[in-house]
């Protein structure tokens, strides 16, 4: 695999066998973060639980201090007055069966984040093949399946991640990007890895954070010390 100089110029920043302090990791992944573009900071945290088990699953939706620093395009399913303040609070998109038509014909993905009333979900469950592997799916535990739309639409727009175990017992979060600097990363990746153990299923047992790596898009990762979590 070609790795860019840049790449090799951030590597020779980092020591591989070393465990840093969150706020180090913070500071050094701004160093690493040098493409043309604004990256995207990135946290991965693998957990000591088993994602076979429904009673070790650990997933839920925070909102970032800082936001992520993307543009979030928000679509909701409700109707009527419900409709009319998912618009006002600045959605997208927003429709009922006519949206539903157009994912399921045209293989429409002109968004961010799904939200919907609960009445909608009957009409909305057969999207589930296209949506939920897209993670678009709306779901009550991430807080997209509300009557109180026009707050789902405020906290996406605000930076509202949701955070969910893969089958490898890890979780993926973006905490913003590199112009936020280290400070602001810092805040935001507190919060996150604050909800992650508040989440911690009573069935865990042992070390929960088992590992912990920052990465910016284009850069190297970073080991984070677990046990400076927290």
């Amino acid at each position: 695999m070609f790795k860019s100089k840049k790449y090799k110029d951030s590597v020779k920043l980092i020591e591989k066998s070393k465990l840093y302090d969150p706020a180090e990791a913070m500071g050094l992944v701004c160093q690493t973060s040098n493409a043309k573009f604004d990256e995207t900071i990135e946290v991965h945290v693998r957990l000591g639980v088993d994602s076979r088990h429904a009673d070790q699953q650990v997933r839920g939706a925070i909102v970032l201090p800082h936001g992520t620093g993307k543009t979030v395009r928000v679509l909701v399913f409700a109707k009527g007055d419900r409709a009319d303040q998912a618009r006002a609070a600045g959605a997208e998109f927003v429709g009922d069966a006519d949206l539903v038509e157009k994912i399921q014909k045209e293989n429409w993905f002109d968004y961010d984040v799904v939200i919907a009333t609960p009445d909608m979900m009957g009409t909305i469950g057969r999207l589930g093949r296209v949506l939920g592997p897209k993670g678009l799916m709306p779901n009550p535990k991430a807080g997209t399946v509300t009557m109180d739309v026009a707050k789902a639409v405020q906290e996406a727009k605000a930076g509202k991640i949701e955070y969910r175990l893969d089958k490898t017992n890890i979780i993926h979060c973006p905490i913003g990007k590199a112009s936020f600097g280290a400070e602001k990363l810092g805040e935001n990746f507190d919060t996150l890895l604050g909800a992650i153990i508040k989440a911690k299923p009573a069935a865990a047992k042992g070390q929960y954070i088992k590992s912990c790596v920052l990465a910016a898009t284009m850069g190297p990762g970073i080991k984070v010390n677990p046990s400076r979590i927290g």
